[in-house]
């Protein structure tokens, strides 16, 4: 049963977690906590504006990987109609063409299961993408896209012009927005909710999950304890794959969940100007340095800054290669001698960009280090061997003390600061700011960008040469979208595959 909790303000924005510590049994680490922070910019919302609060996940026996997928572009995307849960529109020859390309980044999985809404664009997107396997694809209504009742239909411009202010509140602040005496944000949040009862139930450890933008997005928000204010703040791209590990606790109880990978797409994640619909202009790219040597191969007097291995210099050129369709404003790092080279290729690239291709301009990218985004440092006061960042698992951070993870957070919080200082830099018309570091500093400052606290870190991951984008399309001083969350599908062969685990692979 969904339950109904009233909102809780925190920095201009609404945070219901879904994995308060009073919901479960006593575990090792307890779950995110907030504080509710008074401030006189914070307008009164409306009375009545509840938000859906997720109660607590079922027990899981074994690991489970759920793997959500967006359908491809169809007719009214084409258009710019908005569709909710209308079933009129079908797949345009992209939209097929980007459910194959999809089939193809998953085509070594093997799913136990498919789960699709029953409306004719994500039905055959799954269709495309589940191919000759024997199974029955499951189709719930509760997985159909957002109820948006008399916007259904309409052109933009129409609902500008018929519901004015409704549809202003529908763009700026959709977790109130009412419309025929529903809440349609809220409604999805608690559909969303059900639906992982309903997944988590079913006797599988690999699932395939294929529905809609909105509804994808509130299966994310809802899975990683994120109320309806996260609306619009975790992008999905047509036909982009996201996928949610979760882990049994040995004590029984709400399994541990982490979103392992958000929104990597068909295309290039980084050559959309624009944001759920909004031109941005400004963006931080987050670059997890390459593979480094394993600590047998490192003499213990630099055990702790390692420098890349083969595959890392691979992994380093790839994702420079990447950004040279970008024109990079700066460029930071940490100290770190893997983190260094990784951002010393990129520079290289950038550099030669006229002699590549991209534009007959040579660029100057300007290069600083920051002791901030140094947190291997901070790892190594721990037993645990995280120098080699290739053979992490999903939630690992999960595994540190709080002393542990209090001191990155912090230290990252003023990385955060400095990041956000350069990208206000209004001499240029376009920021684009790359961040080359360890991965734990790194899902700390998504953190910071989410507006969240240090006890949601174990819930993502990063792998090793990844990319993560926040744009900012209202700004530095506004709320960051997150656009992709260990995009690698630039690694090609050398990369960590999307669906499957390198630790515990017998599990998936």
């Amino acid at each position: 049963m969904i339950s109904i909790a009233h909102p809780l303000v925190l920095h201009n924005r609404l945070l219901l977690p879904n994995r308060n510590p009073s919901f479960f049994p006593s575990t090792t680490r307890p779950g995110p906590s907030f504080t509710i922070r008074s401030s006189s910019t914070v307008r009164e919302r409306e009375v009545g504006s509840e938000l859906y609060a997720s109660a607590p996940f079922p027990p899981i026996k074994v690991a489970k990987r759920v793997v959500l997928v967006r359908h491809g572009q169809s007719t009214w995307n084409e258009e710019g109609r908005i569709q909710g849960s209308s079933d009129f529109s079908v797949l345009t020859s992209k939209g097929e063409a980007q459910a194959d390309t999809s089939r193809q980044m998953l085509i070594d999985d093997a799913f136990d299961a498919c789960f699709s809404s029953p409306l004719i664009r994500s039905k055959r997107t799954a269709e495309i993408i589940w191919g000759a396997r024997e199974d029955d694809i499951i189709t719930d209504s509760d997985l159909r896209e957002i109820d948006l009742y008399s916007f259904q239909g309409l052109l933009k411009h129409e609902g500008k012009a018929k519901f004015g202010a409704a549809f202003r509140q529908w763009q700026l602040d959709a977790a109130n927005f009412n419309i025929d005496g529903h809440y349609p944000v809220r409604e999805l949040w608690a559909r969303a909710r059900s639906c992982w009862d309903k997944i988590l139930a079913h006797e599988s450890k690999s699932v395939l999950v294929v529905a809609h933008n909105a509804v994808n997005q509130a299966l994310v928000a809802t899975a990683i304890g994120l109320g309806t204010e996260y609306f619009r703040i975790l992008l999905q791209s047509n036909c982009g794959v996201s996928v949610l590990d979760f882990t049994p606790r040995p004590e029984g109880g709400s399994p541990l969940i982490c979103l392992n990978r958000l929104n990597q797409t068909p295309n290039s994640p980084i050559a959309a100007k624009s944001s759920g619909g909004r031109k941005t202009s400004e963006r931080i790219i987050l670059v997890c340095h390459g593979a480094t040597q394993s600590s047998t191969e490192a003499s213990v007097s630099n055990s702790g800054d390692l420098p890349m291995n083969m595959l890392g210099i691979i992994q380093s050129q790839k994702t420079a290669e990447l950004l040279l369709d970008l024109k990079v404003s700066s460029l930071i790092s940490s100290p770190k001698k893997a983190c260094t080279e990784t951002a010393m290729a990129i520079s290289r690239v950038q550099e030669a960009a006229d002699c590549l291709g991209a534009d007959c301009v040579p660029r100057y990218v300007e290069m600083k280090q920051i002791e901030y985004l140094d947190v291997e440092s901070i790892l190594q006061q721990s037993n645990r061997d995280v120098t080699e960042v290739s053979g992490l698992k999903s939630g690992w951070l999960n595994e540190y003390d709080d002393r542990i993870t209090s001191t990155i957070w912090h230290q990252s919080e003023k990385a955060w600061k400095s990041l956000l200082s350069g990208l206000s830099d209004d001499a240029e018309p376009e920021k684009i700011v790359v961040v080359v570091g360890h991965p734990a500093i790194h899902i700390a400052l998504m953190g910071h960008c989410l507006n969240l606290t240090k006890d949601w870190m174990g819930s993502f991951h990063l792998d090793a040469g990844s990319i993560s984008v926040l744009d900012f399309p209202d700004g530095p001083t506004g709320r960051g979208v997150i656009r992709c969350i260990n995009y690698t599908a630039h690694l090609g062969r050398w990369s960590i595959p999307i669906t499957r685990s390198i630790v515990d692979d017998e599990n998936f």
